[in-house]
């Protein structure tokens, strides 16, 4: 069986392959009803997209506005890689990790 290769291993070339490859799998889990499964495949590729930003854009105590999820802002408090650890303003205060792909 192939050993997948990290993310974090994977150059930009590999990294955009992944992701049209994951988005390929995503639209048939969407036309076949598989809700599920097109989650976890769009999650897949949100994280494969992150990989290709430069974290260093991303400044603790910025304020962001999370793609997909319109009016919902989350302030940054530290980066870890390619993760923003913070809040969401009107959140529950509750600290959480978003990839810096969904900022």
């Amino acid at each position: 069986m192939q050993q997948e290769k990290r993310y974090s291993a994977m150059s930009e070339h590999e990294l955009r392959q992944e992701i049209a490859v994951i988005q390929e799998k995503a639209r048939k889990a969407e036309q076949l009803g598989m809700v599920n499964e097109f989650a976890v495949l769009e999650r897949k590729v949100q994280m494969a997209r992150a990989y290709l930003m430069n974290p260093d854009s991303f400044k603790p105590g910025e304020i962001y506005e999370i793609e997909g999820d319109p009016g919902q802002y989350f302030k940054i408090d530290y980066m870890n890689g390619v993760f923003a650890w913070g809040y969401r303003l009107k959140g529950d205060g509750k600290e959480e990790a978003l990839p810096i792909s969904l900022l």
